[in-house]
């Protein structure tokens, strides 16, 4: 019985390999019954998920590196920039689910330094997003409601001057809460992190504001841009895409992260995805090189 259903199931996996097979999958999720009857299943296990979740050790920082925004509008068949509309969308969702389940902190590498090298017509679509999106935050009543700080990281300065301005509207706003905390990376590269940091310590040092024997780990923590954090080293680090590096993204505070890919696309990043990333991270045994 046991070989006669592994044969079967590898008759299966063949057909589904065929063209014709995988155009009826294709018609069959288009299908508006379908769809609404898929979504139903996903909220319900969803939460599930988030009641077994709550139960376990929850990560209080995690970072997330938003991958995958162009593959997804091309797989869709839509221009690039309409990918980079749904992950704006995606991060909104993402960011109550982090309060629904009681993450504290989380952090999003929104665009690198080395993005500033796209097409232009791609980077201003990029900026007119990020400002707008950054003003709808600053007035948005869940953000004061939840009192949730923000505070954009990275080489602001390199920002057009209506995102530089949208991003200290809303940090101005929301400075004095501690509830919850939402870092935006833009503009943002690790090792020049480090190295605006190095730069501010050797000053203080010629400045007798510190002693160059006295500086350790804890001194250069706080001269990074997380320095604010009551948890500044994410304790599980989420990339989408499928892409298994760290591009350059929080080199310091990674140190004793946990790492989890996805092969999932940013924007088609589902509630149960991001359950299962926590899932993962509440399985691991932290021992901190003991």
């Amino acid at each position: 019985m046991k070989k006669v259903k592994e044969k079967l199931e590898k008759i299966g996996e063949k057909a589904i390999e065929t063209s014709f097979a995988r155009e009826a999958i294709k018609k069959i999720k288009r299908n508006r019954l379908f769809k609404i009857v898929y979504q139903e299943v996903e909220k319900f296990i969803a939460k599930k998920m988030v009641e077994e979740v709550k139960k376990g050790k929850l990560p209080r920082h995690i970072a997330i590196i938003m991958d995958g925004n162009r593959r997804y509008a091309l797989k869709e068949g839509m221009p690039p920039h309409k990918g980079h509309e749904a992950g704006k969308d995606k991060l909104e969702e993402v960011v109550e689910w982090c309060h629904e389940v009681g993450v504290r902190v989380l952090t999003v590498f929104a665009f690198s330094t080395d993005n500033f090298k796209r097409p232009k017509h791609e980077i201003e679509h990029l900026m007119k997003l990020f400002e707008e999106d950054l003003r709808k935050l600053a007035n948005d009543e869940r953000i004061h409601k939840n009192r949730v700080r923000i505070k954009v990281i990275g080489q602001i300065d390199l920002l057009p001057e209506n995102v530089k301005k949208a991003a200290e509207e809303v940090m101005e706003k929301t400075k004095d809460y501690d509830r919850y905390y939402f870092n935006i990376a833009i503009g943002y590269g690790g090792r020049e992190e480090i190295v605006d940091a190095i730069r501010r310590i050797v000053n203080d040092v010629k400045n007798k504001k510190i002693e160059p024997q006295d500086i350790n780990d804890e001194t250069i923590s706080s001269y990074l841009y997380t320095s604010h954090l009551p948890f500044p080293d994410p304790d599980l680090v989420l990339r989408t895409s499928g892409e298994e590096r760290i591009s350059n993204f929080l080199l310091w505070q990674l140190a004793y992260s946990e790492l989890y890919f996805t092969d999932v696309y940013w924007p088609a990043l589902k509630k149960t995805d991001f359950l299962k990333a926590i899932q993962s991270y509440q399985r691991r045994q932290r021992r901190y090189g003991k």
